[in-house]
């Protein structure tokens, strides 16, 4: 019986006459540099069903994602809470470095630890303390909860000190006043969690109403760990999310962090700084470093990463940003897991006409995809993605996506609302701009921080109109993601990439491309 899903010769002759494969199209227009606007995919036969694709992709060893989208390390978009949201979501967010050391480890720590699972290592409080000692560690340490195990010598579980009694008039109480014996605590043997600890945990929440705390012991008593209700109804609950989150071997969210190349007075990387940076962060947790400077092909990018690299060897790093194949072999043969693309097609990037310099997105990427393939590491696609339809492009040539406008008018991205004329903006910056190089980024740009208003700012200031939360806009991004996967007949990112057949379009092509004679009566997410 003929199989009608194989096109005919000469069905096939003319496809491919119109519609190139990756390095057939790139290699019959090497006469012009090409951005996303200038290229459509054609459709290919397909049996996959948008709902059904794969979106999981593997940057580096380690660093597993759920959704190939990372939120931009700049100062206006990525901080604990963006980070966290994107992370809920498969995603990866990278926190900014235009704040104190101490504020950025605080960063990385908000989200590593956004749900626990089990708590290894929960805070515990002593029998002979007083309430009013408990109330100042609340105090002092900004705790949002009341709830305490009590342990004597050896970490031995004596009882558990209620929330309810952890007030201001029980202040001069002994905590073994107050506190519910251990014969009135119930517990489970850490032997007894099984394979799933979180299942194990949310039966026994279900077998006893109005219990919310777990607590873990081992055969001799001793305190092991805890489980809270709140905790691991979250986790239960994120078994039916459209993307699982990204987390690592301990069940935590991943977290990205961005680090600078610190210089001495003599002009040298301040190596110990640098280390000491990078080791405080991966003390808390750090999944992934990003030493993010505008020209990632330079020695001092290079001498950071190899630093960094031989310091924490399993450490993954993502270094930037190049648009050549050399800058990605320069990178890779330093250390780096993963490199970010793009030089200037940001929204607020005004590289390429303040310095000229600078490669359409599109063409970049394939030139760099064809190192990257050589030298085994990962690409991000950093800026220029302004609706769904750029990820699908993009991801024909990178591994994931980096975005900045998309999310920066999201509840979760860092600044104020400010109202104008009835609408309401977030602040949107550039990393190159004054304001934020004043602020630290300068050395991303080659600029002392004390010489940032004397240097050509490389992006500008702007407001972004306020956003849908970060789970609305990703679901639409995830939408048109599957979609795109669908029409090209790819059920994961290895077949987007060898299905990818691209045209050429012209500015009436693109005029045609989006909604037109037509009066919007309401406006499509991703117009």
């Amino acid at each position: 019986m003929e199989d009608i899903r194989t096109a005919s010769p000469t069905s096939l002759h003319w496809d491919e006459m119109f519609y190139r494969a990756t390095d057939s199209f790139f290699a019959a227009n090497t006469d012009a540099a090409l951005t996303y606007d200038d290229v459509s995919l054609a459709t290919r036969y397909s049996e996959v069903l948008p709902a059904g694709v794969n979106l999981d992709v593997l940057l580096a060893p380690g660093l597993a994602l759920q959704l190939p989208i990372v939120s931009a390390d700049m100062d206006t978009v990525t901080e604990s809470r963006m980070a966290t949201a994107i992370a809920l979501h498969g995603g990866l967010g990278l926190i900014h470095y235009n704040m104190p050391l101490r504020q950025q480890l605080s960063e990385v720590s908000r989200v590593k630890n956004h749900v626990h699972g089990l708590i290894r290592e929960p805070i515990k409080v002593h029998a002979g303390e007083q309430i009013g000692d408990v109330l100042r560690i609340i105090e002092e340490k900004k705790y949002s909860f009341r709830t305490f195990p009590v342990v004597g010598e050896g970490n031995k579980l004596l009882g558990l000190l209620p929330g309810h009694c952890v007030r201001p008039r029980f202040a001069s109480r002994a905590v073994s006043e107050a506190m519910v014996p251990r014969a009135g605590v119930l517990t489970i043997c850490e032997d007894d969690l099984g394979a799933d600890p979180i299942a194990r945990a949310d039966r026994f929440f279900t077998e006893h109403i109005g219990i919310h705390k777990l607590i873990v012991v081992d055969r001799d008593d001793a305190l092991r760990g805890l489980f809270t209700l709140s905790d691991v109804e979250r986790i239960t609950q994120e078994r039916s999310l459209q993307t699982k989150p990204a987390r690592d071997e301990k069940f935590r969210l991943l977290c990205g962090a961005a680090v600078s190349a610190p210089r001495d007075k003599a002009g040298e990387l301040a190596t110990a700084a640098l280390i000491e940076h990078v080791g405080g962060l991966v003390d808390r947790g750090l999944d992934a470093a990003a030493v993010s400077t505008a020209h990632g092909h330079t020695h001092g990018v290079g001498e950071a990463v190899r630093v960094i690299r031989q310091a924490f060897p399993d450490l993954a790093i993502i270094a930037g940003n190049v648009t050549s194949a050399s800058g990605v072999e320069f990178l890779a043969r330093c250390g780096a897991n993963s490199v970010k693309v793009g030089q200037g097609p940001g929204s607020i990037c005004t590289t390429r006409i303040v310095a000229g310099v600078g490669i359409p997105q599109l063409t970049a990427l394939y030139v760099c995809s064809k190192a990257a393939s050589e030298f085994g590491v990962t690409l991000l696609a950093d800026g220029g993605i302004t609706k769904s339809g750029d990820i699908v492009k993009a991801l024909t040539l990178a591994q994931a996506v980096v975005c900045g406008s998309l999310l920066a008018g999201c509840p979760e991205a860092p600044g104020q609302i400010m109202e104008i004329n009835g609408k309401f903006y977030k602040q949107y910056r550039g990393m190159g701009s004054h304001a934020a190089m004043k602020a630290g980024s300068a050395a991303r740009y080659g600029h002392a921080s004390d010489q940032s208003q004397k240097s050509a700012a490389e992006g500008v200031e702007a407001l972004k109109e306020v956003s849908a939360p970060v789970d609305a806009v990703l679901g639409q991004l995830i939408g048109g993601l599957q979609s795109g996967m669908g029409y090209l007949g790819a059920a994961d990112f290895p077949s987007l990439r060898a299905n990818a057949r691209y045209a050429r379009i012209t500015s009436a092509g693109l005029r045609e491309s989006a909604t037109h004679d037509v009066i919007e009566v309401k406006t499509g997410a991703n117009s």
